[in-house]
């Protein structure tokens, strides 16, 4: 699994072989140095165009778009304890002034077999021309990779000189002059040649084709794995399923089509400059990506990024300034002659004073970043495709049935208390790799507190049933088949939409009759299709069997289940992501609790979400406690059936 970091987050390194590969949409100069225990570089520790070797370590020769980095940690000298991938901006070349002028540079970590480890989307430059991308450094033996995303303004003169090199300006000067392009020169005649049949002609130089058309001689790159960082999610990042094979009732391979495994290119151009001292005009699709619904999904994952920072810089702001004023106070008040007279009451009036003026200028600072957040929230929400919009958005009215799975689907928003007004979608990957926990319980949240038992069992279902129908939506016809058991019938009402409009599987299965029969059939399904893919027999597959993508709603668990059924939803929970089973549950846990801790491993592999607004998704880049929202259909809207009524129709005429 490739995990998507953000800045300051570390991941283990499988192999000590790697190549990084950089996508950054312009030509820059890779450079790579090495630090010993006390971070500090020695000048023979740099590799760079005009000296791209050393030992484990070696860069391009030149600047360009796509620099590649290998390095073998075997072979760094022992005294090594990080190798920092560097990347600059190369001087008097025409290009842009500075990183924020540009898209976002991709770094991505691949083992030895290619495989890609790790990524990094470097976000939130804006006049740095020389960065620290990523770094590898030891840990008690073993080798990571960390996220920096470091800028220096300075350029490399300025980043050498952080990391301790006594003579960083020279080496800058010497960097930029090597790799700055070599003066054309005309060719010698005597490169000529005569061919065999008596012709002149000229040596190849093994320089690509660029006039090549693809299918000829030309090389393509590798199709791309989407690259973006998860929205905001729950969910760890999400990587591709190998490819299986096809059956002849349909295809086996449920990952996505169009992740492929090379950097995304650069975007679209953005908008014109703004004006001095006013920020750029947000623009929709302003990130990188393959496809429009790529650099919205990697936008809105930026957004997330950029809110999460500002409120923590926010909040380390005001716990600075509320500090000091306490020792402030404490050292006013340990003398005794300040308790005399007005002098305590001036040094506290002090204190507080200095407090107030410092996060003040925070919220200000607070204040100016949301206003940015807020405007390009109002410019993507309306460019939003189905799959990422909410219910109220004026896209679902012009709605089609899609021909091909999109990359990520809507769970819901998410918040701060700093910034209510300001909601950013949840987005996760599609196909879904973990199930989803409705939780029709008392949270403890101020919306749970205000609804009865009732009510709210009543809004999980109705949640569970528009999470099924947006599934339903972005799948092609028949690509998606929704099963449903409500063993006590309690979810008549509000299953009512998936019903009438044709779009389950079958009937409602009630009773511990039908439990049994619909676990049993999801069970063997995920038997037969783990078994064909594991032994690439896929074509030994029965022909009656529906290849396409299931998702079991259960509600009202555990009514109807006995100790056989809960093992089979256990097994269809740990198992059934991988060949295109899905599970969501609709569920309170207090009751469950008769089976103790058996079923913890179930609840912790469902992907929590609450009927009511509920502040349980924890941040661990941050530790910001986000508050989910559902989405939620606009009362009296008839969006929900209308969007069920074409998928229905666009199945029937493929005969699906």
């Amino acid at each position: 699994m490739t995990a998507e970091l953000v800045r300051g987050q570390n991941h283990p390194l499988p192999d000590t072989r790697l190549e990084i590969r950089v996508s950054a949409g312009h030509p820059v100069v890779a450079c790579a140095t090495c630090s010993d225990e006390q971070g500090t570089v020695r000048d023979v520790w740099i590799a760079h165009p005009g000296a791209p070797a050393l030992s484990g370590v070696e860069v391009p020769q030149r600047a360009t778009e796509a620099p590649r980095f290998t390095v073998d940690l075997d072979a760094v000298p022992g005294a090594v304890q990080q190798v920092n991938v560097l990347l600059a901006l190369p001087e008097g070349a025409a290009g842009p002034a500075h990183f924020g002028a540009t898209a976002a540079p991709f770094v991505a970590v691949a083992g030895q077999d290619g495989t890609e480890v790790a990524t990094f989307t470097i976000t939130g430059l804006d006049a740095e021309t020389a960065l620290v991308a990523v770094e590898l450094y030891r840990r008690q033996g073993a080798w990571k990779v960390r996220a920096v995303g470091q800028g220096y303004a300075g350029g490399l003169t300025e980043l050498l000189g952080d990391q301790g090199l006594a003579t960083a300006r020279e080496k800058a000067t010497a960097i930029q002059q090597s790799a700055a392009p070599l003066t054309p020169r005309a060719e010698p005649a005597q490169l000529r040649t005569s061919g065999a049949d008596g012709t002149h002609t000229r040596p190849s130089l093994d320089r690509p084709d660029r006039t090549a058309a693809p299918g000829a001689d030309a090389t393509l790159p590798d199709p791309l794995t989407a690259a973006g960082q998860p929205a905001p999610t729950a969910d760890d990042p999400q990587t591709p399923t190998p490819d299986a094979p096809s059956a002849p009732g349909g295809p086996i391979n449920y990952a996505h089509p169009r992740r492929q495994s090379v950097a995304p290119p650069p975007p679209p151009p953005a908008a014109p400059p703004a004006r001095p001292g006013q920020p750029a005009p947000p623009v929709a699709g302003d990130a990188t990506g393959w496809s429009m619904e790529e650099r919205l999904y990697n936008q809105i994952w930026g957004m997330f990024e950029d809110l999460a920072r500002s409120v923590a810089a926010y909040r380390s702001a005001v716990d600075f300034a509320e500090t000091r004023m306490d020792q402030e106070l404490d050292k006013a008040l340990s003398d005794p002659r300040s308790r005399i007279g007005g002098a305590g009451d001036t040094a506290r009036e002090s204190a507080r004073a200095k407090c107030e003026q410092l996060t003040d200028q925070a919220r200000q600072v607070l204040d100016r970043d949301l206003a940015q957040l807020t405007a390009e929230s109002d410019v993507v929400e309306p460019a939003l495709p189905p799959s990422f919009a909410r219910w109220d958005n004026p896209v679902w009215h012009a709605y089609r049935v899609p021909m091909e799975v999109p990359m990520a689907l809507r769970l819901g928003d998410l918040q701060l208390p700093e910034t209510p007004d300001l909601r950013i979608p949840l987005l996760v990957r599609l196909p879904l790799e973990r199930g989803l926990w409705v939780d029709s319980g008392g949270t403890g949240s101020e919306a749970a507190m205000t609804l009865d038992e009732a009510q709210l069992r009543r809004l999980a279902m109705d949640s569970a049933v528009a999470h099924a129908a947006r599934l339903l939506a972005v799948y092609p016809p028949g690509d998606f088949t929704v099963h449903v058991i409500d063993p006590a019938g309690a979810a008549t009402a509000s299953l009512a939409p998936l019903v009438d409009s044709g779009a389950l599987a079958g009937p409602p299965a009630a009773g511990a009759q039908g439990v049994s029969a619909t676990l049993a059939t999801l069970t063997q399904r995920v038997d037969l299709v783990t078994m064909a893919v594991r032994g690439g027999a896929s074509d030994a597959l029965p022909p009656d069997l529906d290849t396409a993508e299931q998702l079991l709603i259960v509600n009202d668990f555990p009514h109807g289940f006995d100790d056989r059924a809960v093992t089979q939803l256990r097994y269809l929970a740990d198992e059934g992501p991988a060949v295109g089973v899905h599970l969501m549950m609709v569920a309170d846990r207090e009751d469950a609790s008769a089976y103790g801790p058996v079923l913890d491993p179930l609840w912790r592999s469902l992907l929590r979400i609450t009927p009511v607004p509920d502040d349980h998704l924890a941040d661990p880049w941050v530790r910001h406690a986000w508050t989910y929202e559902p989405l939620t259909v606009p009362p009296g809207s008839g969006v929900l059936r209308q969007v069920l009524d074409q998928v229905v129709a666009a199945r029937r005429s493929w005969g699906r």
